[in-house]
């Protein structure tokens, strides 16, 4: 099992969007580190779900319902160079945990948010990301996120 965070402007798309919706492509990334972290993402990973720009903050947990493929956003002559994967809403924070409560925890500190905050696909440890489960008030064990 591997942990991610996604980030994206609310107002493009938010997590009720995606609550709503109940799977989507997450394509767009025109990034190649980011990119290279969609690729690596396997089916079932867990993934927190950031408003970034106005909002900052993690409002849920969404997990990888399909592995990378082809980015059906990108032009034809560019497909095979940009992936995309799909994701499915799981379950929402209690409590939104936002971008000041992140940074004001030292155990957080060397995560992606907090050293390369423009990246918009980031890997997580497993610590970092129960951590941040735990701040958004998640009480629950972690295998009902697994399962």
């Amino acid at each position: 099992m591997q942990y991610w965070l996604v980030k994206q402007e609310p107002e493009d798309f938010s997590w009720a969007d995606l609550l709503r919706e109940k799977a989507v492509t997450w394509d767009g990334v025109r990034n190649y580190q980011a990119r290279n972290n969609l690729r690596a993402m396997l089916l079932g990973d867990k993934v927190l779900f950031y408003h970034s720009v106005s909002d900052k903050r993690v409002m849920g947990v969404a997990k990888v319902g399909r592995e990378a493929f082809p980015d059906p956003s990108a032009s034809e002559a560019d497909r095979d160079r940009w992936s995309a994967v799909e994701l499915e809403p799981l379950a929402s924070l209690p409590t939104p945990v936002s971008l000041a409560q992140i940074k004001a925890e030292a155990g957080l500190s060397e995560i992606a948010l907090v050293r390369h905050s423009r990246l918009s696909v980031m890997p997580l440890t497993e610590e970092a990301f129960l951590l941040i489960l735990k701040m958004g008030g998640w009480n629950d064990n972690k295998e009902t996120i697994d399962s």
